[in-house]
């Protein structure tokens, strides 16, 4: 095997430099099952990992922390990795000793589990959580339980129910601040004791987890003392949420089910600040984590979320999670996993909510890890709160990469309304105002070939007719923005009722834009028109809807019926995915 080169940080790892360093990143990649190729249905493809994580071309990425990836693909760093792979292994005998009683059954569990387990410490190529996902996902399958631990977390929840109902908690909370503030007007009054009152819930939704062994217990002495011995820092936190009183978009991931119901209580602060709030919870068994389906077998915690509105599609759009934030200050979604946090097997949505937010707050060591302790830059501002297991509290910031161009959603509107106050100018002194659209990103490695035809059709178009005002999508792009924000934006554009004729590509375009070019149709574009395209596609029904509505609305090109090629679009890229997949 080839030797791979020094790093002090994943980052420094990258594709493209050695056939055979890439040929071993890929056995580590495909051997955790988190290739997208592999799996593209499980898999974040690059472009929905870019959504969260800042990546360079050929930039490696891998859902645990730094320490971790070091020992995993570096030789004779077996030791303190074995370790970890022991407390997993402790872990799980204990779930299927404690819930499976049937002999036969347990030994069957175990002794497949054991030969997995054994082949990955020979390997030492598979991070322990991917590891223990896939022996529990064994133990699911040969057990027939949905969730062992169901009654476990409504104990859980139940005593942090009572947790917050304390007299400890309820002091703490209700204290004064000490020095008393300096009022100079209501608004800065106002934002220190909101910051006050986050500040004292975040340290005490870390309580509980830097306890286990006092969970069912109500003696709260030592949280108390702890508490007391709290020195943090909340100043990055502070400038966050001083340069924006309102308005931001906040994905919140949670920690252990015992303190969700503080958890339940920052959200709500955080509304009450004029803030929405996501919060992401786990799509199936994940030990004391709480999932999306808990609810249903909790009627305390359906009625602590009763407030909540819960988003059951795990592949929104942009424009369908958008509209849900507005409607609703509260969204609960799944993040689409059974383990922790790993982005390369987060859902649609949950890769859309972090896009879509101004702010990831996370609390746990265990996030922690993944987001601070990986020295990745991220796509949004990170605060990571939790407790060591010595009781002390730590917050940490991590801003989001100085490389990522946040483009909001305020922007894209303002820039289709420009588009739109355009049309408007142009209908009023009378011109037709025509669409155009074409294919840009289906054919992959064709991007800048389908720009020029596009340009030089439209240019032929605009010398052959009189009076036309005409749209050309090519035209209008930004730099920072994806296809998910093109889409968004055009989709504005398309239902403002500007529009009187909308043209998509027919394969005559194509063929007039090569001869104007004075090139031959290369073989991967004959017989290419927009109904190749799923932007086309999506247009097309739009476009549909919208003459529904504006009945003098002339649609040319590819009948309607032929536009039945492409479903869905590659989720934050400019080719579509592939045909029948």
């Amino acid at each position: 095997m080839a030797k791979l080169p020094e790093f002090s940080s994943i980052k420094d790892i990258k594709y493209g430099t050695d056939p055979h360093v890439d040929a071993w990143l890929l056995y580590f990649m495909t051997s955790n099952n988190l290739e997208h190729f592999l799996d593209p249905l499980k898999n974040a493809s690059p472009e929905q990992l870019r959504f969260m994580v800042a990546l360079e071309d050929g930039q490696v990425f891998a859902p645990c922390s730094d320490w971790q990836f070091r020992r995993l693909i570096t030789p004779g760093k077996i030791e303190e990795l074995n370790v970890e792979y022991a407390q997993i292994w402790k872990l799980f005998t204990r779930l299927v000793c404690t819930h499976v009683t049937e002999r036969y059954r347990r030994r069957l569990i175990l002794g497949l589990c054991r030969l997995k387990f054994r082949q990955a410490l020979d390997s030492t190529i598979l991070i322990p959580w991917r590891l223990l996902k896939g022996m529990i996902t064994i133990f699911l399958a040969h057990s027939g339980l949905d969730d062992p631990y169901t009654e476990r977390k409504s104990h859980l929840f139940n005593h942090g129910v009572k947790y917050v109902e304390s007299d400890f908690f309820t002091s703490v909370m209700k204290a004064c601040p000490y020095p008393p503030l300096k009022c100079e007007c209501l608004a800065d009054m106002r934002f220190e004791l909101d910051m006050i009152e986050l500040g004292r819930l975040l340290r005490l939704s870390t309580l509980p987890d830097a306890w286990r062994d006092d969970l069912f217990h109500d003696d709260w002495h030592r949280y108390s003392s702890a508490y007391s011995a709290d020195k943090p820092d909340y100043s990055a936190m502070r400038e966050i949420f001083k340069n924006k009183r309102s308005g931001m978009k906040i994905l919140y991931l949670p920690g252990d089910c015992g303190s969700l119901m503080v958890d339940l209580l920052i959200i709500r602060s955080l509304i009450r600040q004029g803030h929405n709030v996501v919060l992401s919870l786990k799509e199936g068994f994940c030990f004391d984590k709480t999932t999306f389906w808990d609810r249903e077998n909790n009627p305390a915690l359906a009625e602590a979320l009763k407030d909540a509105y819960f988003l059951t599609e795990d592949r929104i759009s942009k424009n369908g999670l958008l509209a849900t934030l507005r409607e609703n200050p509260f969204v609960v979604i799944s993040d689409g996993t059974r383990e922790r946090l790993n982005l390369i097997r987060c859902s649609v949505t949950f890769a859309r909510a972090w896009k879509e937010s101004d702010l990831i707050l996370a609390r746990g060591y265990g996030n922690s890890r993944r987001l601070v302790r990986n020295s990745h830059g991220f796509t949004r501002d990170v605060i990571s709160f939790f407790r060591k297991d010595d009781g002390r509290f730590r917050i940490e910031f991590k801003p989001k990469s100085e490389s990522v161009r946040q483009i909001s959603e305020s922007e894209i509107r303002a820039k289709a309304d420009e588009i739109i106050a355009e049309m408007q100018k142009a209908r009023g002194d009378g011109k037709t105002v025509m669409f155009y659209s074409a294919i840009v990103g289906s054919i992959p490695g064709q991007v800048d070939t389908a720009i020029n035809i596009l340009n030089t059709f439209v240019k032929y178009l605009r010398s052959r007719l009189d009076g036309t005002y005409i749209i050309n999508p090519a035209e209008h792009f930004e730099e920072g923005m994806d296809a998910d924000d093109l889409m968004y934006m055009w989709e504005r554009v398309q239902r403002s009722g500007y529009i009187s004729v909308w043209r998509f590509q027919s394969y005559g375009d194509i063929e007039k834009s090569f001869e104007l070019m004075q090139k031959k149709v290369p073989p991967v574009w004959a017989g290419k028109d927009a109904t190749y395209s799923t932007g086309c596609t999506k247009e097309m029904r739009i476009a549909l809807d919208v003459q529904s509505r504006q009945p003098e609305l002339q649609i040319i090109g590819p009948s309607p019926e032929r536009f039945s090629r492409r479903r869905e679009y590659g989720v934050g890229r400019f080719s579509d995915v592939v045909i029948g997949s």
